[in-house]
């Protein structure tokens, strides 16, 4: 049954000929960080030519005619001279997600978030274990990337253990970790980050302009629950009775999910100590009408100091509760164990900050030249004259972002390039710039279980070929596309709803911009 199952996965059909096609073309784009920088190199040229064309936009905020700004020019070269530090010092997402790296990076060393996943996988009833494994999918997301490499592995193993079929369990897990990439309960390090650069792209049009880390956050709460409703429906009734039953080696015969030690069970209580006296300061801060945590002149908790340090919280919450269960557990010895873990999360943001110097030059070359206010204007005009409204033209941006997924795994640099030109957009026509990043961050997630340029799909691809030896990349794709169509049509069902009611998406952060 495994033999013939692998064998017409592996036949070059319409689809995998198709997602060969998006493999290639994705593995033939040059690194991110050499498409910001030709990108950026790009809008010195574009600057020339377009100020030589006299091409120009009339403001329709204040009826200012806006012309472009050539760099190519004695004035602009002093400007790029002048500015190239600042632009990247200064962009925003550097600090946040640095600043949030540091204590998640100490709760990960610790193993606490490992820790934390494999309790909750375990103590779930048999009869909610699919859920389950999707929901902690899901709530991996807030420390990188330790869902891929820890919960993926461990849903086959559970299945297995439970005689049910180790390769569905290991695609519920991955639904909840990659297709469930834009849900959580909880702010990770990704809010900061596409906050940040949401926030780059929005000044171009307010220079005030500020976006908080959690301007999503309802709309991620009640998305967690659908997800996880979702993938749990699509694993048992699609992908499980498709699998059929597993002919391979027995939960005895191959590797177990490791029950939780006592030193573990000690560390899990002392973190969960530590964060509920956190959770009570804070609430001290905020509850009052004068709390300390609260905008000082006119007790707001909206524009308040824990709302503009909320990322100073998120790492605060990580150093404090990891190094409660280190210490607890053994797995700290000493301060040297909690730096090693700061250190260790610095290193996986080596490349991050690479990316980010070329990205921050792209970004402020767009807002200089005037070419991204411009391009809003024009593409603005377009998108008016087209006569759709809210719902028809956030659907298409959902598809839009869906499909640039399929060749662009990142997606802090898919959306610092689409956000300066986008949101602008976008924010013309009405459009709050948090409303664009929800939007933008359903496309991002919906195809990440069938893109062949997600970073972590050729380990999925191995960690299916533990259960089917003769699977590939066309294995992976059947197993997991009814995931992404069912994210992609329940996620789009959402938004319309939420549209439809006129629901905040996050604290403060409305559907549309006030006039």
């Amino acid at each position: 049954m495994m033999r013939k199952r692998a064998t017409l996965a592996s036949r070059p059909t319409l689809v995998s000929r198709f997602l060969a096609t998006v493999e290639g073309v994705g593995n033939a784009l040059p690194h991110p960080a050499t498409l910001f920088a030709l990108f950026a190199f790009g809008l010195i040229v574009l600057s020339w030519a377009t100020s030589k064309m006299g091409l120009a936009a009339v403001n329709p905020r204040d009826g200012v005619t806006v012309l472009p700004v050539n760099l190519i020019s004695r004035d602009g070269l002093h400007w790029i001279l002048d500015n190239t530090i600042v632009n990247f010092t200064g962009f925003a997402p550097l600090g946040t997600v640095l600043v949030a790296m540091l204590g998640v990076g100490v709760a990960e060393k610790s193993g606490l978030i490992g820790t934390a996943l494999r309790l909750m996988v375990h103590s779930a009833p048999r009869h909610l274990l699919t859920f389950a494994l999707v929901f902690a999918g899901v709530m991996s997301n807030m420390a990188s990337d330790v869902g891929y490499v820890l919960l993926v592995p461990m849903g086959a193993v559970l299945f297995l253990s439970v005689g049910r079929h180790p390769i569905a369990g290991l695609a519920a897990a991955f639904a909840g970790v990659s297709g469930g990439f834009s849900a959580n309960l909880l702010l990770g390090t990704i809010d900061p980050l596409l906050a940040g650069i949401s926030q780059e792209a929005a000044r171009i049009i307010d220079p005030s302009y500020n976006l908080s880390p959690a301007c999503n956050y309802y709309f991620m709460v009640v998305s967690t629950f659908l997800i996880a409703g979702v993938g749990t429906w699509v694993t048992e009734r699609v992908v499980e009775p498709r699998l059929g039953s597993y002919q391979g080696a027995s939960a005895e015969d191959g590797e177990e999910v490791r029950p939780l030690t006592a030193e573990e069970k000690r560390g899990l209580r002392w973190a969960m100590l530590v964060t509920l006296l956190l959770v009570a300061l804070v609430l001290i801060g905020l509850l009052p009408g004068n709390g300390v945590l609260r905008e000082a002149e006119t007790g707001s908790i909206l524009h308040s100091p824990f709302m503009h340090g909320i990322v100073f919280f998120i790492f605060l919450g990580g150093f404090l509760a990891g190094l409660a269960y280190g210490l607890a557990s053994g797995s700290f010895r000493s301060d040297t164990d909690v730096v090693k873990g700061m250190k260790e999360s610095m290193e996986t943001l080596g490349l991050f900050m690479v990316l980010v110097f070329f990205a921050a030059q792209f970004v402020a070359y767009f807002k200089y030249t005037n070419l991204g206010i411009i391009f809003a204007i024009k593409g603005a005009d377009l998108l008016r004259a087209s006569g759709l409204g809210p719902i028809p033209l956030m659907l298409a941006f959902i598809v839009l972002t869906a499909i640039i997924n399929l060749c662009m795994g990142s997606a802090s640099a898919k959306w610092a390039f689409m956000a300066p030109v986008f949101i602008p957009m976008f924010m013309l026509l009405g459009y709050s710039p948090e409303l664009v990043q929800g939007v933008y961050r359903i496309g991002d997630s919906v195809t990440n279980l069938i893109s062949p340029m997600m970073s972590f799909f050729a380990l999925i691809v191995a960690f299916v070929q533990r259960y089917d030896p003769q699977a590939g990349i066309g294995t992976v794709i059947a197993a997991m596309l009814p995931y992404s169509m069912a994210f992609l049509l329940t996620w789009m069902l959402l938004l319309v709803v939420w549209l439809l009611v006129g629901i905040p998406l996050g604290p403060g952060a409305e559907l549309y911009l006030s006039e």
